[in-house]
């Protein structure tokens, strides 16, 4: 029996040592709650490929959550907070580049992809529009052909 209890024990405790303590963070006010909230889930974890820091496992997300709760304790702004976070670890940290001159393609792509495709489509109705019919007219020959035919099928129905 002390050898099952022993191997039950031995089983369960490497779960328990490797189970992960959520943050807890204590706040003044819902308010204040709310912002870090926001804030976390509005920076990008440099590690894990579109991962937010607030869903985000890693060690450096859990660091970067630090950060923010102490910044944020420290009285500094949004703004402030994000300024640091993108000069320690680059504009990737960011879901929202702001518009500058590096990012100006980034923003541009969406208008400059939609402008494209409606350029194609017009092409494509104006190349159909110049072309006319595809067939020519049936000659008064191929036209009694194809009567006698309808007429021979009408009978076999």
């Amino acid at each position: 029996m002390v050898r099952i209890v022993c191997l039950v024990l031995a089983l369960l405790l490497p779960a328990f040592a490797a189970a992960d303590v959520a943050d807890v963070y204590e706040f003044s006010d819902r308010a204040e709650e709310q912002r870090y909230q926001n804030l976390i889930a509005e920076l990008r974890c440099p590690k894990c490929q579109n991962q937010n820091i607030a869903d985000s496992n890693a060690p450096i997300s859990k660091d970067m959550r630090d950060v923010v709760y102490r910044m944020m304790n420290d009285g500094a702004s949004n703004e402030e907070i994000v300024e640091s976070l993108v000069g320690r670890f680059g504009e990737f940290v960011r879901y929202k580049p702001e518009f500058d001159s590096r990012t100006f393609l980034l923003w541009a792509t969406p208008a400059i992809a939609v402008f494209g495709g409606l350029l194609v489509v017009a092409g494509v109705v104006i190349r159909s529009r110049r072309s006319g019919p595809e067939s020519p007219a049936l000659s008064a020959e191929e036209k009694a052909r194809v009567d006698k035919m309808l007429a021979d099928q009408d009978r076999s129905s």
